[in-house]
């Protein structure tokens, strides 16, 4: 997936450029500044997102959003009726994605569920920022939580000999988990105006050893990586 999003991110940009160069040499004169030019910020990456995240209703609704006020610059819809339907459309959205949550991926919740049993310890950075590294101790399973702040979870070089799972919650905050290769990941996620992405460049579909994460993102998110993008 986050090779056609890389695609699509290039071809936008080369568009764009190209309309730019043709612009400045006079042989177009096309108007990248239309009405409703800034909904693009809102639609492209939304619609990139759908390519690349497993869970997409944060993306569609931002989607859809993002162009029923394109269509209201248009003159096309009337502000006045976006603006009523937009609070109860997210609040619909967000009830349907609930619903729907349990029912998609079930095996996967249900070992969750069942792992959840299991005590873990529990980690906050509230208005802050906070690293874990688990490098050569035992790992079973822990609960991230960023609150407009910063997690990041190492887990490289921990100790992982079971299925365990890692529930997180980043709520306009953001949590970065560096995984092993060693080792197979599942995800499911309740997004609402966020979403987890999965960075790894090395997946491991064959290992007997499942991490799984259980995260929920609201104005945050997730990222899984097998290298840390502050450093490698």
């Amino acid at each position: 997936m986050n090779k056609i999003s890389n695609l699509l991110w290039g071809i936008i940009l080369i568009v764009i450029g190209i309309i730019f160069g043709l612009n400045a040499l006079d042989i177009t004169d096309i108007n990248v500044f239309f009405a409703g030019w800034w909904t693009l910020f809102i639609i492209v990456p939304c619609f990139i997102g759908l390519f690349k995240n497993e869970d997409k209703s944060g993306n569609l609704i931002g989607l859809i959003i993002g162009l029923c006020l394109f269509l209201g610059c248009q003159d096309i819809l009337k502000f006045e009726l976006i603006w009523k339907l937009m609070i109860p459309f997210i609040i619909v959205m967000i009830g349907l994605s609930l619903i729907f949550k349990d029912t998609i991926n079930s095996k996967v919740k249900k070992e969750i569920k069942k792992l959840n049993k299991q005590e873990g310890k529990e980690y906050y950075a509230t208005f802050g920022g906070q690293t874990l590294d688990f490098s050569n101790e035992d790992f079973d399973g822990c609960e991230l939580n960023a609150v407009f702040g910063f997690v990041k979870c190492d887990l490289r070089e921990a100790k992982i000999n079971k299925d365990t799972v890692i529930n997180v919650s980043s709520i306009f905050g953001y949590t970065t988990i560096l995984v092993p290769n060693n080792i197979k990941v599942k995800v499911t996620s309740t997004p609402i105006f966020g979403g987890v992405s999965d960075e790894r460049k090395h997946k491991n579909k064959d290992s007997k050893i499942t991490l799984y994460i259980n995260a929920t993102c609201m104005f945050g998110g997730v990222e899984l990586n097998d290298k840390d993008p502050e450093v490698d």
